[in-house]
């Protein structure tokens, strides 16, 4: 809940309801005016900053010594100071103890799907990786309209809960003796329309490259 803005805010006003977001923008550079990137020039992740970049000073201090801003947001604080373009405004109504996960990974999974990865109705998709992440881009799959959606996880009692998000099938990797591109290739009759990486390992990201279909 917005408490108080500082000067040149007008787009926020105290008792409004926002959602943090690290990734900020600021809306005028060529990535927040493109509709295929989020990477703002002004506000892209900077774990390295810690400051405000309007005077370079941190808003945070404990007995006279700064405490510095974590990747924008410093959301691990109960009150907190960000940059304008480091929030988004929702609906007052949208309870806050719910909404509140909608700031990281669901957006991005949801995102990730729908903006980008765009399968087709009837089409089949395969996610690698079933948590926050993984869940929200099966159910960007299931919106979309997809037939298939292959679950890829090492843990197989995220199995149970994805098919609440509509995950169809599933792939334990461990339950092989070869790549899972290799059988994901072999269910699909040559591999899926669309792949979605959402566990950022770089094993991961080539079996994603690989099981999709010429």
């Amino acid at each position: 809940i917005v408490e108080s803005v500082g000067e040149g805010v007008t787009d926020l006003k105290p008792g409004g309801h926002v959602l943090p977001v690290f990734t900020g923008e600021c809306k005028e550079c060529r990535h927040c005016k493109s509709e295929e990137s989020n990477m703002c020039d002004l506000l892209r992740i900077n774990t390295d900053r810690g400051v405000m970049l309007s005077d370079g000073k941190s808003r945070f201090s404990i007995n006279g010594q700064p405490i510095f801003h974590f990747i924008g947001t410093s959301t691990f604080s109960e009150y907190t100071v960000v940059h304008v373009g480091c929030v988004a405004k929702i609906n007052p109504e949208a309870p806050l103890d719910k909404v509140c996960v909608l700031s990281c990974g669901i957006s991005t999974g949801l995102g990730a799907t729908l903006n980008v990865a765009k399968p087709k109705k009837g089409s089949s998709v395969a996610i690698f990786g079933l948590g926050a992440v993984g869940l929200a881009a099966a159910e960007g799959a299931r919106i979309a309209g997809a037939s298939r959606i292959i679950g890829v996880d090492l843990n197989p009692k995220r199995f149970e809960e994805a098919k609440k998000s509509g995950v169809t099938e599933f792939v334990n990797p461990k339950d092989y003796d070869k790549p899972a591109q290799e059988v994901i290739a072999e269910m699909t009759d040559g591999g899926v329309d669309r792949s979605i990486e959402c566990t950022g390992s770089i094993m991961a990201m080539v079996s994603a490259f690989e099981c999709v279909h010429d």
